[in-house]
C-alpha cells in the first residue's frame, strides 16, 4: 500500500463518504502501520482522525506515530483529554515524549493530569533533557536482568516483559542502584544452560552513550559498531534509556535534512523542522521565510563584487575582451570551492576528517586545486588564443589558476573554521561559498589584468 496508488486512496474517501465503520476498521489493520498512516496523511485532519478511531488500541496510537508532525499536532489539538491521554499511553516512550513535546503549553497542561503517574514522570523526565542530545531521542522502554539469575529465570522474565518493550534482544544486567554491569543477548540467554548465571553469560564490556552526548556522535557510534541498541547513562554510570536502530535512521535523516539545507543556505531558525514539510502543502510564506534570510545577507555580500567592478572600471573599459572571459573565471573558481565544501563537510559529518587534520588537507588541497586550475586553464587558454590574443591568454590561464586554488582553498578551509568555532560546518553553504569565490576571483582577474595588460590600457586611454 502506498500513496502512489490514487485508486486506494479514491476507495478510501468513498468508504468515508458512506461511514461503513467494519471497513474502516479493516482498512486500519490490513496494512502496516507506516503504509495506512502514508495513505491517510493525503486526508484533512478530521478525515484522518476518523479513520483512525476505528482502529483497536494500541494500533491506533502505533498509526498515529508514522503521521507527519503537522498532522499529528492538529489531530491531537481537536480530541478530547482523554482522548489524547489514552493515545499518548500506548505509544512507546520516546514516540510520546517527541508529540508531547511539540504540543501548546496550554495542551500539555491539559493532558497531563489525565495521564497515570508513571507516564506523567516519565514526559517529565525525557522532556528535561537537551534538543539534539542521546537523552532526547531515547526511550525508557527497555529490559533490565539481575546477574543472579539463571538463564531459564531470564528468558521467563523476558517472556512476560516483552511486550512493553522497545527490544529483548538485548538486555542489560544491573545491580540494585540500576548501574549498568553488562549486557546480554537473547540468543546467549537461548543457547546457555538453563541453570547458567546471567552474570557468568554477559559481556561486562558494553559500548554505551552519555545522556549529553550529541545525538549524531550517538547514530555513527551505533553505525561504526552495528548495534541495534545503544544503552544511555547519567553521570553515576545508571542506566536511564537506550536508542534504537530507528531512532538512529532518524537521526541521520534529520541530519542529513539539516546539512542539505545547510549547503543551500536554507535558514532552519525561521523554520527547525522544514525538512519535515512536504514541498507541496507548504504555504508560499513559509518556503520565503526559510530561503528569504540568506539570500538577503549574500545580496549584500556580493556589493563587494560590483565594488570591485566599480574600482577597476578603467581596465574593463580598456580591454572589453575582458568582460567575456568574467563569468567563466569567477564560476570556475565558484564551482572548485563549493565542491572542496561538500567533500569536506561530509568527511567532517562522517568523522573522516578531523580538525587536527587541516594543515595535512590543506597541503593535499592546494596540490589537488593546483592541478586542477592548471588543467582547466590549459583548456581555457585555446579560447582566449581565437576570442584575445596572447596577452589576455595569459592573463585569463593564469587567473583560472589561481581563482580556482582561492576557491577551492575558502571552500575546504571554512567548514573546519565554523567547527573550529563550534558552529555547523553544513553553514558553510554553496551559496556562501560561491559569493567568497566570485569576491576574490574579480579582484585576482582584474588585478593580474591590470598588472599584465598596463601598456595596452594606457594605449587605450584606460589609465
Amino acid at each position: 500500500m502506498t500513496i502512489e496508488n490514487p485508486q486506494l486512496i479514491s476507495e478510501l474517501r468513498e468508504i468515508l463518504a458512506t461511514a461503513d465503520s467494519k471497513q474502516l476498521q479493516e482498512f486500519c489493520v490490513s496494512a502496516h502501520p507506516a503504509s495506512v498512516a502514508e495513505l491517510i496523511s493525503t486526508l484533512s485532519s478530521q478525515e484522518a482522525w476518523e479513520v483512525l478511531r476505528h482502529a483497536p488500541y494500541p494500533l491506533r496510537s502505533e498509526i498515529l506515530s508514522h503521521l507527519n508532525e503537522d498532522l499529528q499536532i492538529e489531530i491531537v489539538g481537536s480530541l478530547p483529554r482523554h482522548e489524547v491521554a489514552h493515545l499518548l499511553a500506548d505509544m512507546s516512550s520516546d514516540d510520546r515524549v517527541s508529540l508531547f513535546k511539540k504540543l501548546s503549553e496550554h495542551l500539555q497542561e491539559s493532558i497531563l493530569p489525565a495521564l497515570a503517574q508513571a507516564e506523567r514522570e516519565d514526559i517529565r523526565r525525557l522532556s528535561a533533557y537537551r534538543e539534539g542530545t542521546a537523552g532526547a531521542v531515547m526511550t525508557s522502554d527497555y529490559a533490565t536482568l539481575s546477574p543472579q539469575l539463571t538463564a531459564s529465570q531470564a528468558i521467563e522474565l523476558l517472556r512476560k516483559v516483552a511486550p512493553d518493550k522497545e527490544t529483548i534482544y538485548y538486555t542489560y544486567v544491573v545491580d540494585k542502584d540500576r548501574k549498568l554491569l553488562g549486557l546480554v543477548s537473547l540468543r546467549e540467554l537461548i543457547v546457555a544452560h538453563r541453570d547458567a548465571r546471567v552474570n557468568d553469560i554477559m559481556n561486562p564490556e558494553v559500548i554505551f552513550a552519555r545522556v549529553d552526548d550529541d545525538q549524531e556522535d550517538v547514530a555513527r557510534k551505533m553505525q561504526k559498531y552495528d548495534l541495534i541498541a545503544l544503552p544511555v547513562l547519567n553521570d553515576d554510570d545508571v542506566i536511564v534509556g537506550i536508542v534504537t536502530f530507528d531512532d538512529v535512521a532518524d537521526i541521520i535523516v534529520d541530519e542529513a535534512t539539516e546539512d542539505f539545507h545547510g549547503m543551500a543556505a536554507i535558514s532552519h531558525k525561521t523554520h527547525p523542522v522544514i525538512g519535515d514539510i512536504n514541498m507541496r502543502d507548504a504555504s508560499i510564506l513559509l518556503l520565503v521565510r526559510t530561503r528569504l534570510p540568506w539570500l538577503l545577507v549574500l545580496v549584500f555580500v556580493n556589493i563587494f563584487s560590483s565594488a570591485g567592478l566599480a574600482y577597476f572600471e578603467d581596465t574593463i573599459k580598456a580591454v572589453v575582451a575582458l568582460v567575456f572571459f568574467l563569468p567563466l573565471l569567477i564560476n570556475s573558481s565558484g564551482n572548485a570551492g563549493s565542491q572542496a565544501a561538500t567533500l569536506m563537510v561530509r568527511a567532517l559529518a562522517t568523522g573522516k576528517a578531523r580538525l587536527s587534520d587541516w594543515f595535512f588537507l590543506l597541503g593535499k588541497e592546494v596540490l589537488v586545486a593546483g592541478i586542477l586550475g592548471v588543467i582547466l586553464g590549459a583548456a581555457v587558454s585555446f579560447i582566449g588564443i581565437f576570442r584575445a590574443g596572447p596577452e589576455v591568454t595569459l592573463v585569463i590561464s593564469t587567473t583560472m589558476v589561481l581563482t580556482v586554488l582561492f576557491g577551492s582553498l575558502v571552500g575546504m578551509s571554512l567548514p573546519f573554521l565554523l567547527s573550529k568555532l563550534q558552529l555547523d560546518p553544513a553553514t558553510a553553504s554553496a551559496p556562501l561559498i560561491t559569493s567568497i569565490a566570485d569576491i576574490g576571483g574579480i579582484l585576482i582577474y582584474l588585478n593580474i589584468a591590470t598588472y599584465i595588460l598596463k601598456d595596452m590600457i594606457q594605449v587605450n586611454g584606460g589609465l
